[in-house]
């Protein structure tokens, strides 16, 4: 089934390929956005393809078991067709991850770039604690809600800081005075347990040198705890061994680069776009 998603493209622009941007777990497309619509502006060759990835906004009737190359097949089979051939792909967190399930796949990727998701398996859940909280106080709040503020208060009471129910708020569905949070929780635990089971690091050795293979962009928090020091080592040597194939950014933020650095990561972004 087709994924739900917007496009972008800069104004009065004739853009020849597409650079598919894939948020994190519990978000959605629209959470990228300003990103997008600085470096499309910045590059109007490129447009914008803005995902819901299974189980995630307006992309919630996907068929099939929940797990991370699911979700890759997902994007694979959405854009197969697409008029303006996707040439690049963007991911923070999980839909980073996803992002390197796609490096072999028939849509032919230039450009394979992550947010702050670190490729090694992470069966401790290390860097996620937040959002397994998120999930638990979602789990023992259904709802439904008289209002999107009640929801939050509802959060809060279970831990979850008012701007951070905020955000999930916008995945509220419902009548007035009757919502509730349209995704499965069951679906995006699912989802999330694949992430932490699945090791990405065979991906690089396999494309390193492969004629055809996609440039990886490794952009990390500094502050992050998702990459870890034996991580850290992993894509220096990378880095120094792929002949530019693999490139690594540093930038002074958390694990949501996007939001703690937007300059810095625009700034990523535009040094291959």
């Amino acid at each position: 089934m087709r994924l739900a998603f917007d496009t972008y493209a800069a104004p009065g622009a004739s853009p020849t390929r597409t650079l598919v941007w894939l948020h994190g777990l519990l978000g959605t497309g629209n959470n990228l956005r300003t990103l997008a619509r600085r470096v499309v502006d910045a590059r109007p060759d490129w447009q914008a393809a803005l995902v819901d990835l299974r189980a995630h906004g307006e992309s919630l009737g996907q068929d099939g078991e929940d797990t991370l190359h699911a979700a890759a097949q997902d994007v694979i089979d959405t854009f197969a067709e697409h008029p303006l051939p996707v040439r690049a792909v963007v991911g923070h967190s999980f839909g980073g991850k996803v992002a390197l399930a796609l490096w072999d796949s028939p849509l032919r990727l230039e450009h394979v770039c992550t947010l702050d998701s670190g490729p090694s398996a992470r069966l401790d859940a290390r860097g996620s604690q937040t959002t397994l909280r998120v999930l638990d106080a979602l789990e023992a709040t259904p709802g439904p809600f008289t209002s999107r503020d009640g929801f939050v208060q509802a959060l809060a009471e279970r831990g979850v800081v008012p701007s951070l129910g905020r955000w999930l708020a916008m995945q509220l569905h419902g009548p007035a005075g009757a919502l509730t949070f349209a995704p499965s929780i069951p679906r995006l635990r699912a989802l999330l347990q694949s992430y932490f089971a699945w090791n990405a690091w065979p991906v690089f050795h396999e494309a390193v040198g492969k004629p055809g293979a996609p440039h990886f962009h490794l952009v990390i928090g500094a502050t992050s705890t998702v990459y870890d020091a034996a991580d850290l080592a992993t894509v220096q040597g990378l880095v120094d061994s792929s002949g530019g194939q693999v490139t690594r950014g540093i930038v002074q933020a958390g694990h949501w680069v996007h939001v703690d650095a937007p300059d810095a990561v625009v700034n990523e972004v535009l040094s291959w776009a």
